[in-house]
């Protein structure tokens, strides 16, 4: 009997040792790439980034291709925030990139190509990434070095078996309308893939175990991961009955979000970087006047192993560590995860869905009373047999400098949450999988989360 794609993964997800990788071999692997890793990054001066300025009229940070990204500013106006106005620089990157992993079945077990990639705003040098990772500059070569690997599967994926396309947002606080192309493409088993160096088969179980090694996973991994067609979730032998009736009906869940999209109102406009009000530049850094949020800084980065061997850039650095958490509760034996809708200034549909809480707690301690984000002690301070997940992770290194989250998933009762504030609905996981397979619906940290809970299905 042919398996199909849900059993296959559920089987994959139960497989932490394959014929093709030992788990223990790909950490040993893994350990020897990062101690012969040669690359170095050496935070400068925006004076001596190479192919980089200032523009003259509008002080917008740009490559001399006009190419890659910018750093512009933003004017922000969003009535009934704590904060209702503000201005920022943002990171703008209008071309669509590509997030991509291969699948091949190995004796009838799904592997996923993952690759040791080196970027510069990551805490350790390496981290596992898809098989590939780029911008459509980096793919079509203005950079003039070598080309992707693998990238042809993705770019003429028709030839293939396509698991998962979607094309899904980034950090609504950094990005303006930043997007990228999520895709899971499947090879025949008769195929012959080549392995270049850096690169191995990996299987779901062996993913998941590593998902939970802090700082190990990179984050555009995660999201790939969390576009698959199919959990081990949807897995009845782990949670029985994930077919029965979610709190919420699925187009009581659209309407809402259609309608707090329609009323919620968010005034965006892109502005010269030089308007940004109570930014500050200095010869390292462009910094808020309180020393919160985040700065713009510089780079000069020496690697190997990547299509281009040195270059600078600038670079989106957080003042403090993140938190992203989901509340986990069941409802008739089917996991719920209490959402919020979430606006950010860069979203390009006005809210996402986004974890029960998600927050730099620094950036709150000089906001108004009653601004501090709901649910952020009921998170920080479960006790620990209610925390079913709990690492660090990296956010996305080649635009963010030392970006990390803790990455939660805590248990409790729906009772805890009697009435559901109005921008917060409990939802069954089987309804956020259904809409990750579409743009915009759900964010990236979520998606980071629903990552993890994969994991803990095994």
């Amino acid at each position: 009997m042919v398996s199909t794609l849900q059993e296959r993964l559920v089987r994959s997800a139960a497989t932490v040792d394959s014929s093709v990788t030992l788990l223990a071999d790909f950490q040993r692997w893994f350990r020897e790439r990062v101690d012969a890793d040669e690359s170095r990054i050496e935070i400068i001066p925006f004076e001596a980034m190479r192919g980089w300025e200032f523009a003259p009229d509008t002080h917008n940070l740009v490559h001399e291709t006009g190419r890659f990204f910018s750093v512009e500013g933003l004017r922000v106006r969003m009535p009934g925030a704590p904060v209702e106005e503000w201005r920022q620089p943002i990171l703008h990157q209008p071309e669509i990139g590509i997030l991509g992993i291969l699948v091949k079945d190995f004796d009838g077990v799904p592997h996923f190509l993952m690759q040791a990639k080196m970027e510069p705003g990551n805490h350790g040098g390496l981290q596992l990434s898809p098989t590939v990772q780029a911008t459509r500059s980096n793919y079509t070569r203005v950079h003039k070095g070598r080309a992707v690997p693998y990238v042809e599967y993705f770019q003429q994926a028709e030839r293939h078996r396509v698991l998962a396309d979607v094309r899904q947002s980034e950090q609504g606080s950094w990005f303006f309308h930043k997007r990228n192309r999520n895709m899971l493409v499947e090879v025949a088993p008769e195929t012959d893939v080549e392995v270049r160096d850096g690169f191995r088969w990996l299987t779901l179980g062996q993913l998941h175990h590593l998902l939970a090694v802090e700082d190990l996973v990179n984050m555009d991994a995660r999201s790939v991961l969390a576009c698959l067609p199919h959990s081990p979730l949807d897995s009845e032998e782990t949670f029985p009955v994930l077919g029965a009736h979610s709190r919420h009906r699925d187009a009581d869940i659209l309407s809402w979000i259609t309608g707090l999209r329609t009323e919620r109102e968010v005034f965006t406009e892109r502005i010269p970087l030089r308007e940004t009000t109570g930014w500050h530049r200095s010869a390292h850094r462009i910094s808020h006047e309180s020393g919160r949020f985040f700065s713009v800084m510089a780079v000069d980065v020496a690697a190997g192993g990547r299509e281009v061997r040195s270059w600078t850039q600038p670079m989106i650095e957080p003042h403090g560590p993140g938190v992203a958490a989901f509340l986990l509760a069941y409802a008739d034996k089917v996991p719920h995860v209490l959402v919020q809708a979430r606006a950010e200034p860069g979203y390009t549909d006005v809210v996402e869905l986004a974890p029960t809480v998600q927050c730099t707690p620094r950036n709150y301690t000089h906001l108004p009373e009653g601004a501090t984000p709901p649910f952020l002690r009921e998170v920080v301070e479960a006790p620990a047999d209610r925390v079913r997940f709990d690492t660090v992770l990296s956010e996305e290194g080649g635009r963010f400098f030392h970006a990390f989250n803790r990455y939660l998933v805590v248990e409790t009762e729906m009772s805890a949450v009697p009435e559901e504030p109005s921008h917060y609905r409990w939802m069954a996981v089987r309804q956020l999988l259904d809409l990750i397979r579409h743009s915009h619906y759900v964010n990236v940290e979520a998606r980071t989360l629903i990552a993890c809970l994969h994991s803990l299905a095994v």
